[in-house]
């Protein structure tokens, strides 16, 4: 009987060992469509923003190596608990009740690994929510169930519109189903693009993957977040919180253009949706027209 349970236990160790590739390097792989998820895609998007380039890193070069690292010691110390205090290889056990020694240094490494980790995380946090100056505001306002962009008149603007999910029977070829929108939010690539959150019913949450954004939108509160993408697409995203039963519903869609372009749309737009809303003006920290 224990032969074979040194051999299931041998079986088992190995399988780990077979998979301990994949945990090393999951985290460096990732969906090789741009701003949308793609079939057998492993860890995070592709980014196209230097917060999300920052994030990346720091998934890739600083939690993935410890989180390697602590599977393979947990792993190495189970086998080792299992093989050396088993019942036939000690058949007394230890009666050891307090290690002062031990108890500090299990103590002490938890504190420093967490240190490391917060070193590089609090330089990304900053650059997450110090806002540069901005080319572009965008008032985007949640609701259920669907998104309200309004643009400013001073940035050439003055025009809003909503952006709801394409129904199932009006996808055009292309199109992905759940995540393409009626009106896309289009913006110049390669400028800050700064983006005020609120609500007007229940807590709502903007978040594109790609950007490495995430942010909440929140009845009677303006909150801000940027991005700075750097190519052109179409970039995907959705509600963060669970809204009410339409929350799955609830796209994001952006469109990164040339500055040429994004002027070209503007023109367009302010005739496509000049009966939405009167002229708007967005001011930092004012979350009421």
């Amino acid at each position: 009987m224990l032969t074979g349970e040194r051999h299931n236990l041998r079986r088992t160790a190995l399988a780990c060992l077979a998979s301990l590739p994949v945990l090393l390097f999951a985290g460096f792989a990732a969906a090789q469509v741009e701003g949308q998820p793609a079939p057998g895609g492993i860890g995070l998007p592709n980014m196209v923003t230097p917060v999300g380039h920052e994030t990346q890193q720091f998934y890739n070069m600083v939690l993935m190596p410890i989180i390697t690292l602590i599977a393979l010691f947990v792993l190495g110390l189970l086998i080792y608990v299992v093989t050396k205090f088993n019942e036939s290889a000690n058949p007394v056990p230890s009666k050891v009740t307090h290690n002062t020694a031990l108890e500090i240094i299990w103590t002490l490494i938890p504190v420093l690994i967490l240190v490391i980790i917060a070193i590089p995380s609090f330089r990304l946090l900053t650059h997450q929510v110090e806002i540069p100056p901005a080319s572009v505001t965008i008032k985007v306002t949640g609701n259920q169930w669907y998104w309200s962009y309004k643009y400013p008149e001073d940035q050439g603007g003055g025009f809003s519109f909503d952006q709801m999910m394409k129904p199932e029977a009006e996808l055009a070829p292309g199109d992905l189903r759940l995540l393409a929108v009626d009106n896309e939010a289009v913006v110049p690539v390669n400028e800050v693009i700064k983006v005020q959150l609120t609500s007007t019913d229940v807590i709502h949450a903007f978040g594109v993957p790609s950007f490495g954004v995430r942010m909440d939108a929140i009845p009677g509160r303006l909150n801000e977040t940027w991005f700075k993408i750097d190519k052109e697409g179409v970039f995907y995203g959705q509600c963060y919180f669970i809204c009410g039963k339409d929350h799955a519903y609830m796209p994001i869609a952006i469109r990164a253009v040339s500055r040429p372009a994004y002027e070209a749309w503007l023109a367009e737009a302010k005739k496509k949706f000049a009966a939405n809303d009167a002229p708007v003006h967005v001011a930092a920290g004012d979350a009421q027209h």
